[in-house]
């Protein structure tokens, strides 16, 4: 295991547990060391948070420990992502994104948020808890080519296809990409709802935003 992969492996362990002084400390010395702040984020870091999600599914974590595994998480983004490298091209892209309605959960959506961002990518975060016509609306009023929807709840996952459905309804569905993804979702119901894709964690709805508007 090389040096950098080591780093990886201790900031994704720190944040399943809970550790934040620990994760600050690794994320430092990421930075020191001259690692890839985005790789430490997506394979440290989110690696964590996912494996979290399915303690969380599982029933071994509830939410006092995921929010104590958030603020780890966060507590390293926080020293990572000023040295992360944007990418910068000519055309700016926008995407709008939220957590659909019904989920207050957005641990999630902050992370594909960044990992948006850091693609150079602008972001309009609606934040949780949103109706699907707030979606659309903003997605206008934005010039978005990109509408993200997120959710870790199977009882919000009705949302989601409620915003394609405006979309339809609206004649709209042609101007937008719709990207679904959360803890719940898969390839499968993506299909079934009429999403252009599915994202399996936050770095690969980055990379997927990147095709949908190449």
């Amino acid at each position: 295991m090389t040096r950098e992969e080591e780093l990886h492996k201790g900031l994704s362990e720190a944040v399943v547990d809970m550790d934040e002084d620990l994760a600050k400390e690794l994320a430092q010395a990421v930075v020191d060391e001259g690692f890839d702040a985005y790789e430490a984020i997506d394979k440290g870091l989110s690696a964590g948070m996912e494996e979290v999600g399915r303690l969380y599914e599982e029933e071994e974590y509830f939410i006092p420990e995921l929010l104590l595994c958030s603020d780890a998480m966060y507590a390293g983004i926080e020293i990572l992502k000023p040295h992360i490298k944007k990418r910068e091209d000519a055309t700016r892209h926008t995407v709008v994104i939220g957590v659909v309605e019904g989920d207050t959960h957005d641990i999630g959506k902050n992370l594909v948020k960044i990992m948006l961002e850091s693609a150079g990518f602008d972001v309009v975060d609606l934040g949780r808890d949103i109706p699907a016509a707030e979606f659309v609306r903003a997605a206008e009023e934005h010039h978005a080519e990109i509408i993200a929807l997120a959710t870790l709840m199977t009882t919000a996952m009705p949302a989601m296809r409620e915003v394609l459905e405006v979309l339809e309804k609206e004649a709209k569905r042609g101007n937008f990409k719709v990207v679904v993804g959360g803890g719940p979702i898969s390839p499968a119901f993506a299909e079934k709802i009429g999403a252009d894709v599915y994202a399996v964690n936050a770095a690969e709805a980055a990379r997927l935003a990147r095709e949908l508007v190449a």
